[in-house]
């Protein structure tokens, strides 16, 4: 079974104000970055919004550790 190691982050500019997320998946030597952002949201928002695009970008059965 294939093992991912995914790395996310989410922030924003004010609370509520302009945000963005990140995250990182990396299986042995590939990796993929994958981002986004809002006009008008919060921190907890994206900090979440991050790891659920994360997941939803595995796209096979797999081992993730999963650091946020």
């Amino acid at each position: 079974m294939q093992h991912i190691e995914i790395y996310t982050d989410g922030a924003c500019k004010g609370n509520p104000g302009p945000g963005g997320w990140g995250a990182l998946l990396q299986s042995g030597h590939h990796e993929k970055a994958i981002y986004g952002g809002e006009a008008h949201t919060t921190n907890n928002r994206m900090e979440l919004l991050a790891a659920i695009k994360a997941l939803q970008a595995v796209n096979k059965p797999a081992r993730i550790d999963l650091y946020t």
